[in-house]
């Protein structure tokens, strides 16, 4: 993002000067220089740790939920860190960061699978790998350990049906109004009212990311069962036959 300037001095014209930004979202343009972009492709949306936590706890005890968030770092994974607060990001197209979707699945194991990473935790030199590992016994695949976890394959039902509440809750917390109000409001919002027009233009912006995480994981579900189908084909086919 690039703007520019003509700067003049007593009596004569001197060249434009450019001020790049950066790729920047609206959140921080805003926060950073005070405006925002209308279709900003470098948006991003936030979802915080503690918001995943408070989804856990409607399913499973506190002890269960520590376990596999121990179980996650212990993979040397983690998410983005900003003043003490730990959190995901949400693309601009909606897709959630891998480091997201890898606790997700975590959380939603199975307790024999659970244990059967947790123990391949202390075999593996390449502790990342031990999920992949899991994943490739799971659908019948082969896994290079140096290769990067696919999303695909942990977009699980369960997994999906968190992403949906990750993405209402996190809503939520726009209020009452619908995305609808909002582009009523800033279509009435007059330009001189700078700071109520770029805050509806973030609140806009993030919506429609959480608009789209909401596609993906209804998207991924989808592609998820289709999957299931394609590894339960051979089987049907072996039993025919006999």
């Amino acid at each position: 993002m690039t703007r520019c300037r003509e700067l003049f001095s007593i009596g004569c014209f001197c060249n434009e000067v450019f001020n790049t930004y950066g790729l920047l979202g609206n959140a921080a343009l805003l926060h950073r220089y005070g405006f925002t972009e209308p279709d900003n492709s470098f948006g991003i949306v936030n979802i915080d740790l503690e918001l995943v936590q408070e989804w856990s706890s409607l399913f499973f005890s506190s002890r269960y939920s520590r376990a596999r968030l121990s179980l996650w770092r212990r993979l040397e994974y983690g998410g983005c860190d900003s003043q003490n607060a730990e959190y995901f990001e949400i693309s601009s197209n909606g897709e959630p960061q891998i480091e997201l979707l890898i606790l997700l699945y975590i959380i939603l194991l199975p307790e024999d699978t659970y244990r059967k990473l947790d123990l391949a935790v202390f075999a593996e030199n390449n502790h990342k790998g031990s999920i992949g590992t899991i994943l490739s016994e799971k659908w019948n695949i082969t896994w290079d350990k140096s290769s990067e976890i696919r999303a695909d394959l942990l977009l699980t039902e369960s997994v999906c049906n968190a992403l949906l509440w990750l993405a209402d809750k996190r809503e939520s917390l726009y209020g009452s109004s619908s995305i609808k109000d909002d582009i009523e409001e800033l279509g009435k919002c007059c330009a001189k009212e700078r700071k109520l027009y770029h805050s509806l233009m973030l609140r806009l912006s993030e919506r429609k990311i959480l608009e789209k995480l909401r596609t993906y994981a209804a998207v991924g579900a989808r592609s998820h069962c289709s999957l299931k189908s394609i590894q339960r084909e051979p089987k049907r086919k072996r039993s025919k036959r006999s």
